[in-house]
């Protein structure tokens, strides 16, 4: 949607709630767009956080494979009794 400045003066409290709602308002001076009004996103709360990065290291977790132990990463370059092959 878009709308003058001079006619959104009228219409703001409408035009705010239309953002919010996920509405695309563009707001224009002179016939050419100015302003976007888009809605502030909230910051999520100390606990919704917590949750989040905990299913992320379950999902992780779940992912995981066990490889080699690094000890023995490079074995296959050396003979059994230490000496390069």
């Amino acid at each position: 949607m878009q709308i003058s400045v001079t006619d959104a003066k009228g219409q703001l409290t409408e035009l705010v709630r239309r953002a919010e709602a996920g509405d695309e308002v563009i707001l224009t001076r002179h016939g050419h767009a100015a302003v976007r009004l888009v809605p502030i996103r909230t910051m999520p709360d100390r606990k919704s956080r917590r949750a989040l990065l905990e299913a992320a290291r379950a999902a992780g977790a779940t992912k995981a494979k066990a490889g080699p132990p690094a000890a023995l990463s490079q074995d296959f370059l050396y003979e059994d009794d230490g000496m390069p092959k």
